[in-house]
């Protein structure tokens, strides 16, 4: 059963055809076979995923069964697991194990998922590619000499890769949605607040979002409707509605209205992609949707915004690390030789760009020519979308400008190794809901993602019209 969704798993295992143990069984042999190649898992839970399985076993004796029976979850090494280590991908946090448990794992466990594990990541969540972990880079499972994707790099990997039903990644600009798309799998970034970011480990807390990883849209969003919701421990939380669940079975989407903005279609869009881009629209047509063209002007300030104001708040959140109160600490004579040693000697290299960065467009003279203009800008794109979405339901884009690139390409050139980004960061910018759909795979074989964008607190348009593409691609 290791090959199958979810949504499989649950029937086989309603129907006696499977147990919990032997689903966990199966996922942890294929680990122990392809994980030293991929490197997508930097810890596997052996014994207390098998000895949770046994006990939903025993639940389920009994007839009980619980919305996630039986789940199999990778969890990125950003999100806390009390007394489980939680490195973050970097030697800073390389020995810490954390003092509680996340909202959106506690929630999980509730509805009967099982930890299998912590994936891989680019350090602090901060990549796009997954080769600046501390622990080594991630393969990509089509192609191993080329990148998965980052931040969320190992739970994608895994996912596509057959080593666990479902992962958790976090999304600050694209970081979910890119390595889903470069590795062939679902990549769900929810509303910013529709999940609780209690427990997450900080990068930029505006931006931050926990989301889901899957094989199919209908497990992606079996996650999403459990990890949602307000948490009093979270006060950026919202108290709203879970996701409802529309039938993305249904092939007419007649009355839909789907944009398509032009500044996404640029030169720099690569052929393949762009033909998916294309064919996707088509396919929305033939089932009664309205494509339309619109316009977002504001994207091309889109990557120099996210850019400024994330290392900004990085700056802020990375300052805690300072060798004295956890994390890595470096022997030193005095105080201040201390705080420069361990941080140094902690942070890689992208870290540290990252954290002067922040520092320098926060420090007086240059917040408001940099850190405050980037803010309005911001406002301007968040506009953007919301005068799109009073003349469409959903926009369709793509999700990269590429397809996976080779490990080592970009790493000397960190300007291109960012303009991965280009067509994710806006979602983060406005807080808005996205999802990548595998759609196709170039002439090397490789993965093509497409991209659907809704208004706020509307992924359950994303499900549905998701859905349709995902059913007229599968068949």
């Amino acid at each position: 059963m290791h090959g199958a969704t979810y949504a499989e798993a649950r029937c086989a295992l309603e129907n006696g055809e499977t147990s919990c143990e032997a689903l966990v069984s199966s996922f942890l042999d294929r680990i122990e076979k392809k994980n030293p190649e991929l490197n997508a898992f930097l810890r596997v839970d052996a014994e207390a995923s098998l000895d949770r399985a046994r006990t939903l076993d025993e639940e389920r004796a009994h007839g009980n069964y619980r919305e996630l029976t039986g789940m199999v979850v990778g969890v990125k090494d950003v999100i806390c697991r009390k007394d489980h280590l939680l490195t973050c991908g970097s030697r800073m946090l390389s020995e810490f194990k954390s003092l509680y448990t996340a909202t959106a794992i506690e929630r999980l466990e509730q509805a009967g998922a099982i930890m299998i594990g912590a994936t891989n990541c680019d350090e602090f969540a901060m990549g796009s590619s997954n080769e600046l972990s501390h622990f080594g880079p991630v393969a990509n499972p089509h192609d191993p000499s080329r990148v998965p994707g980052g931040s969320s790099g190992g739970s994608a990997a895994a996912v596509a890769s057959g080593l666990c039903h479902t992962a958790l990644g976090t999304d600050t600009g694209g970081s979910i949605r890119q390595p889903a798309a470069f590795c062939g799998v679902v990549g769900l970034k929810p509303t910013y607040g529709r999940v609780s970011r209690y427990g997450l480990v900080a990068y930029a807390s505006s931006f931050d979002c926990i989301g889901p990883f899957a094989n199919g849209i209908k497990d992606a969003f079996r996650v999403l409707r459990v990890i949602s919701g307000a948490d009093p421990r979270d006060a950026t939380s919202a108290n709203a509605e879970p996701p409802k669940d529309s039938d993305p079975d249904g092939s007419s989407l007649s009355g839909l209205r789907v944009g398509l903005p032009q500044e996404f279609l640029d030169e720099g869009l690569d052929e393949n992609i762009r033909g998916a881009v294309t064919q996707t629209a088509n396919t929305l047509q033939s089932m009664g949707a309205e494509v339309i063209d619109v316009s977002l002007p504001m994207t091309e300030y889109g990557i120099a915004a996210y850019y400024v104001l994330v290392t900004a708040e990085a700056s802020s959140n990375l300052a805690r690390y300072d060798g004295v109160r956890y994390g890595f600490r470096a022997e030193a004579a005095s105080l201040r030789e201390m705080y420069e040693a361990s941080r140094s000697g902690g942070f890689g290299a992208e870290v540290k760009r990252r954290i002067m960065l922040g520092t320098y467009v926060l420090s007086a003279g240059y917040y408001e020519s940099y850190y405050e203009r980037a803010q309005r800008v911001r406002r301007l794109i968040w506009n953007d979308f919301d005068q799109a979405f009073s003349k469409v339901d959903v926009l369709l884009t793509p999700t990269t400008p590429t397809t996976a690139f080779k490990l080592g390409e970009k790493m000397d050139d960190p300007l291109q190794m960012y303009l991965s980004d280009v067509y994710t960061v806006t979602a983060n910018l406005a807080g808005i809901p996205a999802i990548s759909i595998p759609t196709r795979t170039d002439k090397a074989g490789l993965p093509v993602g497409i991209q659907l964008l809704a208004p706020a607190f509307e992924e359950g348009r994303l499900l549905r019209v998701g859905g349709a593409i995902e059913n007229a691609t599968s068949d």
